[in-house]
């Protein structure tokens, strides 16, 4: 099996490049530029998988010379799609909508190599206690919520929300990193805990 020192990172996102510095992956960063819009009866799961893959797809395109992991993270309450919030109409809405109530974070991760696409998915549940209008509002003006799906950030402030989480803590916050290792470690890219790595 051939090696990789490092990898393509479909991504802008700093969470995700750190989340891949935390176990050791090698990483340049690729940003690309995909249909984000959901499809018309598209289920969370098959959005997310979608989004992922077209970024990672994308990225190879550009350059395939090493494996290039893309993800794609979404919140859903019930049917409902959560996205990045446009403003702040739509972040404080999003929030007062998880306010007091369970809803499950997607992420789905895949990885373009010369071999292919494989594709992991995490789903975790996360319950957020009530908020007040004022708390959403005030929470939205931190600067935070901008740019992430579900109009929060868990490893931030919103901690503060959250009263139960079942699942993946690093796939809430836009990278589950035991499925994201199994798929490098799969494809042959080094680790920390990489035998090579010793």
């Amino acid at each position: 099996m051939t090696r990789f020192d490092s990898i393509t990172l479909a991504s802008a996102s700093p969470r995700r490049s750190l989340l891949l510095e935390q176990i050791g992956v090698r990483h340049v960063v690729r940003a690309t530029d995909v249909d984000e819009r959901v499809r018309p009866g598209e289920a969370p799961a098959a959005y997310v998988a979608r989004v992922a893959a077209d970024k990672a797809e994308a990225a190879w395109a550009l350059e395939a010379t090493r494996p290039v992991l893309a993800a794609d993270t979404a919140v859903a309450l019930g049917a409902e799609l959560f996205g990045k919030p446009a403003d702040q109409s739509e972040g404080v809405r999003m929030l007062a909508a998880l306010a007091g109530r369970t809803h499950q974070v997607l992420t789905a991760v895949a990885l373009r190599t010369a071999q292919g696409l494989g594709t992991a998915l995490s789903v975790s549940e996360v319950r957020f206690r009530a908020l007040s209008a004022a708390e959403c509002v005030r929470y939205w003006q931190t600067g935070e919520p901008r740019g992430k799906a579900g109009g929060y950030a868990i490893q931030g402030l919103a901690a503060t929300f959250i009263t139960h989480l079942a699942g993946s803590y690093s796939g809430v916050m836009g990278l589950p990193l035991a499925e994201t290792a199994q798929l490098l470690a799969a494809a042959g890219v080094r680790l920390w805990n990489s035998e090579e790595a010793a």
